[in-house]
């Protein structure tokens, strides 16, 4: 591999005017983040009286302390649905990849602290998300819960994903994947069932309730009259109908068994070799201002590879073939990736590049690394007779059935079939997070007010009167709806991606969710038929 010269440097004008506009974006994200956090706060003195934790600070106290973690959706839903101001995003839950008692484990923590964790259809979406998370990399999943349930208001949006949530505790458990709950608080109806199709569960003396009916509902339907302990309380459920396992004095003993269960359980994965690497020889800090703030300003990915790859160096493939499709192989922390990047538009060749160098990719199980920044497959006369659909046709193709890991960061746009080609997330990526200054979209914002435009005055022509003043508002407002819808916050809420990360976080988050692909490839899981029945 040959070390690669980036263009841009740290001390020129373009370097901090980019740097100025990437840190605005990122300003805002974090301040959208620090919302949700402020909510939960607000109510610390209320529960912390009650004797519970909040939730981040059973996060704290599960995770090993100063290993990495890695959260996963965190704006899911933000400012959907009923989050008018922002401070539900999240989907009622904080979740991620993280370290318990050494081992790598998938986490979710019911967010009680804002609107009683109720899960509206992006934080079921999340949740689903979570369990792929888990399923695909042969993780553990240890949940915390204590939530409203469903949000009401959208229970005909959630219904049936619930239901596959369900399905999938069952196959995750099938397939060797341990599940632990500590019940924290109340889990009523359909949300019994989660610690119920969990491998472990553990509740909280005094604190932990589980019932398909809730005392109002019991006396409702039946006439019965019971408190919520004779009910389903956590000595009942572990003395007499035997669906907890664990009892736990208080929220701290509950994450302490927790993490006693996780320790005893046997390692899936051997000890990889240590790996040893050189460092970029440009430093990953300045990714902070090697994009342009004007997206419509064309640049090289290598300026982005020139900063993540290990010595600062590459192997381009069929680099004189096309240059608007970037292909080649770089080590990332000691990693063998092949990358694809964008330096214009895809074209025929370009898609013919990418296609067969991801065969190459699968024929030598090396992961594959998606740098997004494209406004889709090149368009006009000239192309569609070279084939381009046929062509990037061939490229989705390979993507979509590439079975190597493979991990998308958006640096940039990320537009139309160039997002699907790009490995956006209809096609499964394994890992795929976005920079602030991202956008995804069917078509750019200028450009979708344009076609409106054309189509509505061809319209218009045909009927005999043209009104240019309401075609210009047309054009306008388009324009204005599609740039509001595609940006990186718009995207995140929606689970486009798995979330927003800072650019020069970039090789270090890359490091680890290699480090996790790698670890998945070796575990050997212990399958059986119907996963683990509680008697």
């Amino acid at each position: 591999m040959q070390p690669i010269t980036p263009q841009v440097t740290s001390d020129s004008e373009d370097f901090k005017h980019n740097s100025e506009a990437m840190l605005a974006a990122l300003s805002q994200y974090r301040s959208a983040e620090k919302r949700v956090v402020d909510a939960e706060n607000a109510k610390a003195a209320r529960y912390h009286e009650r004797g519970l934790l909040l939730p981040r600070e059973r996060l704290s106290l599960l995770l090993d302390p100063g290993a990495p973690f890695i959260e996963l959706c965190a704006m899911a839903g933000y400012r959907m649905y009923d989050d008018r101001d922002g401070t539900g995003a999240g989907g009622g839950a904080i979740c991620g990849i993280g370290v318990i008692s050494g081992r790598r484990c998938v986490v979710r923590i019911d967010n009680y602290a804002v609107k009683g964790g109720t899960i509206s259809p992006a934080g079921m979406e999340k949740a689903l998300r979570i369990q792929q998370v888990a399923h695909e990399n042969h993780l553990p999943l240890v949940t915390l819960a204590q939530s409203g349930g469903a949000n009401l208001m959208y229970a005909n949006e959630t219904f049936a994903p619930g239901g596959r949530g369900f399905a999938n505790q069952a196959r995750l458990s099938a397939a060797g994947i341990p599940q632990v709950t500590v019940v924290h608080g109340n889990a009523t109806a359909g949300g019994a069932y989660q610690p119920g199709l969990s491998d472990y569960v553990i509740l909280v003396r005094n604190q932990s309730g589980m019932f398909l009916a809730g005392p109002p509902l019991l006396k409702a339907a039946t006439g019965e009259i019971a408190s919520e302990e004779e009910l389903g309380g956590a000595e009942m459920h572990s003395s007499i109908a035997g669906t907890g396992d664990y009892l736990a004095e208080d929220d701290r003993d509950g994450i302490r068994i927790a993490r006693e269960v996780i320790a005893a359980l046997p390692g899936q994965a051997p000890a990889l070799p240590p790996r040893n690497w050189e460092e970029p020889q440009h430093s990953p800090e300045d990714l902070i201002g090697v994009v342009p703030a004007d997206s419509r300003t064309p640049y090289l990915v290598d300026e982005i590879i020139v900063r993540i790859a290990d010595g600062s160096a590459a192997l381009p493939f069929k680099p004189e073939y096309d240059q608007q499709t970037y292909c080649g192989h770089i080590r990332i922390q000691g990693h063998v990736v092949g990358v694809i990047g964008n330096n214009g538009p895809i074209t025929p060749k370009g898609a013919n590049k990418a296609a067969q160098f991801i065969q190459l990719c699968e024929q030598s199980g090396t992961p594959l690394l998606f740098l997004h920044n494209t406004t889709g497959f090149m368009v006009g006369t000239e192309v569609e007779r070279e084939g381009i659909i046929k062509h990037g046709s061939k490229m989705i193709q390979a993507v979509a059935n590439a079975r190597v890991p493979k991990l998308s960061i958006v640096v940039g746009g990320s537009y139309g079939a160039g997002n699907y080609a790009m490995c956006g997330r209809g096609f499964d990526p394994r890992f795929i997070f976005a920079w602030p200054n991202a956008r995804t979209a069917v078509m750019g914002a200028a450009q979708a007010g344009k076609v409106m435009r054309i189509v509505s005055e061809q319209k218009m022509q045909r009927s005999g009167a043209v009104d240019n003043a309401a075609l210009d508002k047309l054009e306008s407002d388009t324009a204005a709806f599609m740039e509001a819808g595609s940006d990186a916050l718009s995207c995140t809420a929606r689970l486009w991606d798995d979330g927003i990360i800072d650019p020069r976080d970039t090789r270090t988050l890359l490091g680890l969710l290699l480090d996790i692909c790698r670890e998945a490839e070796v575990a050997t899981l212990r399958e059986n038929s119907f996963g683990v029945a509680r008697f």
